[in-house]
């Protein structure tokens, strides 16, 4: 009898999590297991705005797949369509070189993206915060306007360079603005002939609350510490319209600027649209077991999928945090080996442990298990659970390290220059041109299996 193949489309923190599970569950040689991802490594996103302003290196928030998973085989490539007829998924490798991987049972964390909105420029000249690759983007192009502006003769040139913008007052915007808005105040001091009061940094949501989940007292708290530092909070607003150097928002200001920084919300992988299933505001509708109705074998959790909560009740569904996927992830790993071994599944069921925001120095605001926090006992809660989150000791260690030698050293403004030549769209960033129709999916898969019909013995991962 052929080993039963489990294939994990996804190495955040759903499909990592499983992975890890399965192997300390399965026996060896129970079944193959094989991971499909993009990046070699776990990427712990909430920690991006300090990446991006150089508190953290990237190290630090990025865990080695291959350093937790030690049975299962990597895919270095992404998942352009599945079959579920064939059960075959189609991946498009990080050289180009287009496979398919075959399944028994599927597990899909494909993840989100940055959303998007039908706004005219947006495409061309916004970047989000959702990769490695964005991140270290952003410090670079942010340094190099204060670099830029401070060279520059032309008073039109330099006020576009030194007015930024980050769309979306959710948590990933408000941690980014107040992160670099930090950066370009402490970077500002050591350059000649750079006026800081000239740096203007624009948080734009069309909300009429600052992060509403945290509740009125808190959200309020975190608008007076960023409005105290600087930061300009326009609410109920929205972005009209995009150029080169001008943003033009909904109010009718148009704010001369070359930084638009996009993080109003997040849609999941266009990869659960190729499947033809049942979404909810495109999210993969799917059982309290986690299971796909209608589709044998397969699994879906994290962002991509509308997880039914079960603590809330009525027709909740589990919101797109770090602390869901990755206890789903473990749900899924028990209930994966449970349909290996013709037992029952069970609900996954996990109650919200809270929020927290970090604002940076020693200001924060968090809601552990619904208590309110602020300033510094805030900011201990938020670090502690950033890194128990964590989930190797290195990088536990190079966080702690690096927060500490921040507080201790400052900040420093250096530019690699490494990507200076890269185009900022969300488009190149997060590959959301990349997948395939379900009629593209099946001719390929269809070749794919005459093919290896005809040529013999086949790689692991081919039928």
């Amino acid at each position: 009898m052929a080993t039963p193949r489990i294939l994990i489309v996804g190495g955040g923190f759903a499909g990592m999590e499983c992975a890890h599970k399965l192997e300390k569950i399965l026996k060896p040689g129970e079944a193959q297991l094989r991971l499909v991802s993009p990046f070699d490594h776990q990427l712990y996103l909430p920690l991006l705005p300090q990446v991006a302003s150089g508190v953290l290196t990237p190290q630090s928030v990025a865990v080695p797949l291959r350093r937790m998973l030690r049975h299962t085989g990597i895919v270095p490539g992404g998942a352009v369509g599945v079959d579920p007829e064939a059960k075959a998924v189609v991946v498009r490798k990080i050289n180009g070189e287009t496979v398919v991987e075959r399944y028994d049972y599927l597990v899909l964390t494909p993840g989100s993206v940055t959303r998007q909105f039908d706004i005219p420029g947006v495409d061309q000249y916004a970047v989000g915060v959702k990769t490695l690759a964005e991140a270290a983007w952003i410090r670079d192009h942010v340094i190099s306007q204060l670099d830029l502006a401070a060279a520059s003769t032309d008073p039109a040139e330099r006020e576009s360079r030194l007015q930024f913008v980050v769309v979306g007052g959710g948590y990933a915007g408000t941690e980014t603005a107040a992160y670099l808005q930090r950066l370009t105040t402490a970077a500002a001091k050591r350059l000649r002939g750079l006026d800081p009061e000239q740096i203007k940094w624009h948080l734009v949501d069309i909300a009429p609350k600052l992060m509403p989940e945290l509740g009125d007292r808190l959200g309020e708290k975190a608008l007076s510490i960023v409005e105290r530092r600087g930061l300009h909070v326009s609410l109920g607003v929205s972005v009209e319209k995009v150029t080169e150097d001008t943003v033009t928002l909904t109010d009718g200001r148009v704010l001369p600027c070359r930084t638009l920084i996009w993080t109003a919300g997040v849609a999941p992988s266009p990869l659960i649209a190729t499947l033809g299933a049942k979404t909810n505001r495109g999210r993969l509708v799917v059982e309290p077991d986690l299971t796909v109705p209608g589709f044998d074998g397969m699994f879906a959790l994290g962002d991509a999928a509308a997880v039914p909560d079960l603590e809330k009740g009525a027709e909740a569904i589990c919101p797109p945090t770090a602390q869901h996927a990755m206890r789903q992830g473990w749900a899924a790993a028990k209930n994966v080996a449970a349909a290996l071994h013709g037992q029952k599944l069970t609900p996954y069921r996990h109650k919200d442990l809270g929020l927290v925001v970090d604002l940076g120095g020693i200001q924060a605001v968090s809601k552990p298990m619904g208590v309110q926090l602020t300033g510094l006992p805030a900011q201990f809660v938020a670090r502690a659970y950033h890194l128990g989150a964590l989930r190797t000791v290195t990088a536990r260690f190079r966080t702690a390290a690096n927060w500490g030698l921040n507080a201790v050293a400052g900040d420093d403004f250096v530019r690699t220059g490494f990507q200076s030549e890269r185009p900022a769209t969300l488009k190149d960033f997060e590959k959301t041109d990349a997948y395939l129709t379900p009629e593209e999916v099946h001719a390929m898969v269809t070749e794919h299996v005459k093919g290896s019909s005809t040529s013999g013995p086949t790689r692991p991962g081919t039928p």
